[in-house]
């Protein structure tokens, strides 16, 4: 292979890797995410999808310029982006099972997920982010009884997955799994 055509080899598969990187990280990959499954944007934390989407981009280069028989720098190219696509969605689940395993397993109760520890309430799902106005107990179940399973710090922004039906209890949500119930009293909308 001569220098130039190792230079185009290089140059493209830079080139892809850097366009599937921005890609995974657009500004609005959650909506986009809604449709394509996670390989654009994922809702759980943590940073293995962009891991994955390097990753796969880099075998995916090496794979598309080994197959390509008359032009391998489009090979590489398509295949650093396809194998960007596959490694990004394979990243998003496995950020997806990490978020499940962090709060101690999840079910499923009226279409919201709940971690063990906490108990399923009615609710009307909200997917909306929350302020707490002062220090917070997050509680087990939506009572002042509720065992205190956590807290959430004055001021601190979450996420907020429902609202009981008299709107004294808010669903705290982490990764889209209820992690226990604040007071509305001590809230506002972000």
């Amino acid at each position: 292979m001569t220098s130039l055509k190792t230079f185009k080899t290089i140059a493209l598969t830079l080139a892809a890797s850097a366009s599937a990187l921005t890609l995974v990280s657009a500004p609005s990959a959650f909506a986009v995410e809604q449709r394509l499954g996670g390989v654009v944007g994922c809702n759980a934390s943590g940073h293995k999808q962009e891991g994955g989407a390097v990753l796969g981009a880099l075998l995916g280069a090496v794979a598309g310029s080994n197959l390509a028989k008359n032009d391998r720098g489009t090979g590489t190219a398509i295949g650093a982006v396809v194998g960007a696509g596959a490694g990004s969605y394979v990243g998003c689940k496995m950020q997806k099972k990490d978020a499940r395993e962090a709060v101690g397993g999840t079910y499923k109760s009226d279409g919201t997920r709940y971690a063990q520890s906490v108990q399923a309430a009615p609710v009307t799902r909200i997917n909306d982010k929350f302020v707490a106005r002062s220090n917070l107990n997050l509680r087990a179940s939506a009572s002042i009884r509720g065992a205190k399973v956590g807290g959430v710090p004055a001021g601190q922004t979450f996420q907020a997955l429902g609202r009981t039906g008299d709107g004294k209890w808010i669903l705290v949500g982490q990764d889209g799994v209820g992690v226990g119930y604040v007071s509305s009293a001590y809230v506002y909308r972000a």
